[in-house]
Parts: structure tokens; sequence; C-alpha cells
């Protein structure tokens, strides 16, 4: 992979805030498995309401109420922070969904996809190159999840969902000009009226919000904000200190953990075109692994 050149010390804060982000979202399933009771959209709306007072309280702490103005108040900007607003609210939901009906497979395969495409959208938004090795890579990757089409279509629509969603994600964010924090008030705040709605809708309803169930139910939901906060803001951190093809290397972590997960805590099984398409696309990554530390060494020689 030929990038950019960026200085050493930008990389290794951009690293070290990826691990983190993909430790943490590697996690989350157990996280939403204990909300299992609370419909998929009221979730996603509790965890947009319980993440702005999180974004304004480090907001406050580190100063930066001048840049989130600034961003509200730049069109250019407002409108780019809309998109990925966006992006991220659907990328939310359809986690939630596959998680609460038992798709932990579906939903690591697609971080599994995702690096894949962000080296395909470094390739064409961000003039980052592929090596023909890497291309390779990304063909036999391409053709593991075509495989899906024969006996797991279902697990293919949630992949390539959460695959597609979280990586234009990463490239609006990647090229918005705004800083992490900022940036993410300013996300919570787009999807803050329709939060509120989906939120009023559940009270309005027989059996009211999801407050009201008592038990770890509350504080697990308010926990949500922190849960979704603290690693999107390591990503905003990482996306914005490191190329967007190295970011997807480090991404490996969260759908390894969930697949553990997938398979161990939430009892799941692997049909033959399933484990098919996991195959490839481990030798997919292993193949693209292998091809940047020879690159890395041959550089420091």
């Amino acid at each position: 992979m030929i990038t950019p050149s960026i200085p050493q010390s930008s990389l290794q804060r951009g690293l070290a805030a990826a691990v983190a982000a993909y430790v943490m979202w590697g996690l989350l399933p157990l996280y939403f498995r204990a909300l299992h009771d609370v419909p998929p959209l009221e979730l996603v709306g509790w965890r947009v309401l319980f993440t702005v007072p999180v974004c304004f309280a480090i907001v406050a702490m580190r100063r930066q109420g001048t840049e989130v103005r600034a961003a509200l108040t730049d069109w250019r900007v407002l409108g780019q922070l809309v998109l990925s607003a966006l992006l991220i609210g659907g990328n939310w939901l359809i986690y939630v969904i596959a998680i609460n009906n038992g798709h932990v497979l579906a939903t690591s395969l697609g971080y599994y996809i995702n690096p894949m495409i962000n080296v395909l959208i470094g390739t064409l938004f961000l003039d980052e190159k592929l090596t023909r090795v890497q291309w390779a890579a990304v063909a036999l990757a391409g053709f593991g999840i075509a495989l899906l089409l024969a006996g797991a279509v279902e697990t293919l629509a949630v992949a390539l969902s959460l695959a597609f969603t979280f990586a234009f994600y990463g490239l609006v964010r990647k090229k918005a000009p705004v800083e992490s924090v900022p940036g993410l008030t300013v996300e919570t705040l787009v999807l803050l009226a329709p939060a509120l709605a989906i939120v009023s809708i559940a009270a309005a309803g027989p059996q009211g919000t999801s407050l009201a169930m008592g038990g770890n139910i509350t504080p697990m939901l308010a926990g949500a904000g922190l849960a979704t906060a603290v690693p999107l803001m390591l990503f905003a951190v990482a996306a914005r200190s490191m190329p967007l093809s190295t970011l997807g290397f480090v991404q490996f972590l969260s759908p390894t953990i969930a697949f553990v997960l997938g398979l161990t805590v939430f009892g799941e099984k692997l049909d033959p075109a399933r484990l098919a398409c996991f195959a490839l696309i481990w030798a997919s990554i292993a193949i693209y692994s292998w091809d940047m530390l020879r690159r890395a060494r041959t550089a420091a020689a």
C-alpha cells in the first residue's frame, strides 16, 4: 500500500485509538444481549439521547464549544456531518437488529468485509494505491462474499449493510474538517429529533418506555451513551490520524472478538456456506497482511 506521508506521532496516536475502539466494539454484543428486551428502534433512540450529554460534557471539559458552533454554522461541514450522522444511525439500527435476532456471526462477517471495502474506497477517493498482491486479496474476499448467495443470503444482507454504512461513515468523517468530539456532538444533535420522536412514541404505548422495566435496564440504557460515544470518538481520532486502509487492517480485532462470542456465548452454528466464506475472508486477510508487512520491511531496509 502506497500512502501519503504521515508523521510518526500521528500514526502512533491513531493506532492506539483504533485498537481501543475496536476492542470495545468487539465486546458490544454482550452489552446489547443484556438489553434484548428493548425494541431495537427504541434502543437506538436511547443511545442517541444518552450520547448527547456525554458529548456535551467532553466538549465543555475540552473547551471545544467554539468548534461545535463553527461546524453548525458552516453549511458545507454541517452537510458532511448530517450525512455521517445518517450513516452511523443506520449502522447502529442494523447492528442492534442483527444482535437481537441472534446474527452475531453476520455482524462479525460484516466487519471482516469492511476493511476490504475501506481499501477500495481509499483507492477510489483518497488516492491510496493497491499492489497486485493486495488486489488479489480483495478479489479473494469478494469470492468469499459471493459464496453466501448460495445459502446464506440473510447473512450476506446484514454483513454488506454493516460494511458499507460504516466504510462510508469513515470516509465522510475523514474528509470532514472537524475534530472527533465536536464532530460526534453535531452528529448526535442531528439524530436528536428523530430519537426524541422514537422515545416519545414508545412512551405513549401501553407498556411505556423501556426505562420502566426496572432492574439493570435503566443503568444499562444510560450507559449506552458512554458505550456509543467513547469508541466512536476514538475511531474519529484514528480516522483522521492514519490512512483509511491501515485503519481497516486494525479493524480485524473487532470481528474476531465477535466471531468468538457468536460461537461460544451466543451458540451460533457455522453452515458450509458461511464457513467457506469466513475461510476465504481469513485467507484474504492473511495475504493482505503479509504483503503489508513485506513492504514495510523493504521500506525499512
